[in-house]
């Protein structure tokens, strides 16, 4: 085989392969699509990447404090903090500068995480109602006829009324909220998630991997203008006569 010919099929067999993950790609977004569709909204499915470093993992009540994200409530705390600063506003300047953040705020990142370690990712506009993370919830569970509750941690503390909004309720711009079977221990079984749901494990990243693969798309040069035409014409030579001859 000649040089000519291992380079055509090594560029047929790369063709090959592009192509295949280009339908593994079709195919990855496909099902995402269609379970966003029966949903109402879409759901990122991931496992929790410590319990995957370990054979043995933590039981999810002794997590470590640094596990969870700095909340809205740890940022309001802060803010009351500078109690001189506020002393010296209004209350109705106060109104108006908590209503321009809330303003900034958009979505809600809801992480949900399962006591196998499965963690489901959806985002809420922060005026949408907690009651509607429990209507999810019940579509994406494997049982939803048991009852169950959710909490945040730490502390523990049970997420009671539904009807607060995710602004309301301290969980935005981002929270991360834990999802357990309100039936004893020794009675509450996996798995968690419906089995089409567990499916999209990992999904997004995989796609969001094979994007950053693309080659960057080079911008056409543009064309030069040609030159445009000289207008300089020689300047015709006087004639001039030398001094001697003009006698």
């Amino acid at each position: 085989m000649d040089a000519a010919e291992a380079q055509v099929r090594a560029e047929n067999g790369s063709a090959k392969r592009r192509r295949i993950i280009d339908v593994g790609a079709n195919l990855f977004e496909a099902k995402i699509a269609g379970v966003a569709g029966e949903l109402g909204r879409e759901v990122h499915v991931f496992v929790n990447p410590a319990a995957r470093n370990s054979h043995n993992p933590k039981p999810i009540s002794d997590e470590p404090d640094d596990f969870y994200e700095f909340t809205t409530e740890d940022y309001i705390r802060l803010l009351a903090s500078k109690k001189q600063e506020s002393i010296l506003k209004t209350k109705k300047l106060r109104d108006a500068e908590l209503a321009a953040c809330r303003a900034k705020i958009t979505k809600a990142v809801i992480k949900v995480q399962f006591p196998d370690d499965y963690l489901i990712e959806t985002t809420f506009h922060p005026s949408e109602t907690i009651s509607m993370l429990m209507d999810l919830l019940k579509k994406v569970i494997a049982q939803p006829d048991v009852p169950f509750y959710i909490y945040t941690t730490p502390p523990k503390k049970r997420i009671t009324d539904l009807t607060k909004d995710f602004y309301s309720a301290n969980l935005v711009p981002g929270a991360l909220v834990r999802f357990h079977y309100d039936v004893p221990e020794e009675e509450e079984k996996g798995p968690f998630l419906r089995d089409d749901i567990m499916a999209l494990r990992d999904l997004h990243s995989l796609l969001e991997a094979k994007e950053a693969e693309k080659p960057a798309e080079s911008e056409p040069l543009a064309a030069e203008p040609p030159p445009e035409p000289s207008n300089n014409r020689p300047v015709a030579k006087k004639d001039v006569k030398p001094k001697w001859l003009r006698m």
